[in-house]
């Protein structure tokens, strides 16, 4: 797990600095200014959670206890960028608005990663 974790990781960080990029020059003038910043909100948190993703892999390395925990704290970190970073993707690109609805199910999985890594935290050894 721990190389799957490191390399989505790399990933994700990646296609969060390429998505920046791309708002920030492509979508600029053609993307009206909410759209954008939710299109850069998505690619924002990304990045935080490609880091934490980071993190749990080297957590995981090196982690004699709590494994199952930090392993699901990675699984939660990358359904939660599924979720959350591509539906606001989606909603600044395409205007659909019921995108915006599954957000929070992503957020909702953000929130279940942190847990997990804080209980894996108490039990690290």
């Amino acid at each position: 797990m721990t190389q799957i974790f490191l390399l989505t990781a790399a990933i994700l960080g990646g296609l969060s600095v390429a998505g920046g990029a791309f708002a920030s020059h492509a979508l600029q003038e053609r993307l009206a200014e909410r759209a954008l910043e939710i299109f850069e909100t998505g690619a924002r948190y990304q990045m935080y959670h490609a880091l934490a993703l980071l993190v749990v892999a080297l957590l995981l390395s090196r982690a004699e206890a709590a494994q199952s925990l930090l392993t699901a704290a990675g699984f939660a970190f990358i359904t939660g960028v599924v979720l959350f970073c591509g539906s606001l993707y989606g909603l600044s690109l395409s205007g659909i608005k019921i995108l915006g609805a599954v957000a929070p199910l992503g957020g909702a999985a953000f929130l279940i990663g942190w847990g997990c890594l804080a209980v894996a935290a108490l039990n690290y050894k």
